[in-house]
C-alpha cells in the first residue's frame, strides 16, 4: 500500500509547486466562497472544459484553457480581490467584545435552537391535530424515532432524506421533512394523525 501526498501529485504532473504565505490560501478561499470568483459562470464548468480538452500535458491544457476562456483568470481575480478588500474592512470592525458574542451566540443560542429545533417541529404539528407530543427516548432513538406525536412515532429528517426511500422503509415510521431556510424551517408531511 502507498499514500501519494497531493504536492506528489501536483509536483508529477504539473512539475512546479505554488507556495503561499501560511493563512492566506484560507482567506482567498474564504473571499472566494463569498464572491463566487471561481463559479462555472465565471471561469466555466471545469469537468466539460476537461473532457473537451484534447491534449494530454499541463502545458497544453494551460494554453487550451487561457484559449477557451481568455478573460477567466482576470475575471475571477478581481471578483475575489473586491471581496478580499470587504473582508479588509470588516475585519477592523473585529474586537474581543465581538468575539466573544460570536462565540457565545454559536456555541450556546445556535447549538441549542439547532439540536432542539425538531422539539418545536414535533410541538407546531401536534399542535395543528389537537394532539400531544414527546420527544423520544435514547432507546427509541436509536431506532430512529424523533419523538410521538400522540402514539405515532415520528422521524424528522431534512428534506434531501426524501429521495432516499430506503431510508424511510428502513426507520418504519411516519417521515416529517424539513428545510431550513434563513428565515426559519420549512415544515411538510404527507399524512394525518
Amino acid at each position: 500500500m502507498m499514500k501519494i501526498k497531493n504536492y506528489e501529485i501536483v509536483e508529477d504532473i504539473v512539475g512546479e509547486i505554488v507556495e503561499f504565505p501560511k493563512y492566506t490560501t484560507q482567506l482567498i478561499n474564504l473571499a472566494n466562497q463569498n464572491a463566487g470568483g471561481t463559479r462555472p459562470k465565471v471561469v466555466g464548468q471545469m469537468s466539460e472544459l476537461i473532457e473537451q480538452f484534447p491534449g494530454r500535458l499541463f502545458h497544453e491544457w494551460e494554453t487550451w484553457y487561457l484559449n477557451q476562456m481568455p478573460n477567466a483568470i482576470e475575471d475571477a481575480t478581481a471578483k475575489i480581490i473586491d471581496m478580499i478588500e470587504k473582508l479588509r474592512m470588516a475585519m477592523e470592525l473585529i474586537d474581543e467584545d465581538m468575539v466573544r458574542k460570536w462565540v457565545t451566540d454559536l456555541v450556546l443560542t445556535k447549538t441549542f435552537t439547532g439540536l432542539k429545533f425538531q422539539e418545536s417541529i414535533l410541538k407546531r404539528v401536534a399542535s395543528r391535530y389537537g394532539k400531544k407530543y414527546r420527544r423520544s427516548s435514547p432507546a427509541e432513538e436509536s431506532k430512529g424515532i424523533d419523538g410521538f406525536i400522540g402514539d405515532e412515532p415520528v422521524s424528522i429528517k431534512p428534506i434531501t432524506y426524501k429521495s432516499k426511500n430506503m431510508y424511510q422503509e428502513r426507520i418504519g415510521s411516519k417521515m416529517i421533512f424539513y428545510d431550513k431556510k434563513k428565515d426559519g424551517v420549512k415544515v411538510e408531511w404527507d399524512f394525518d394523525f
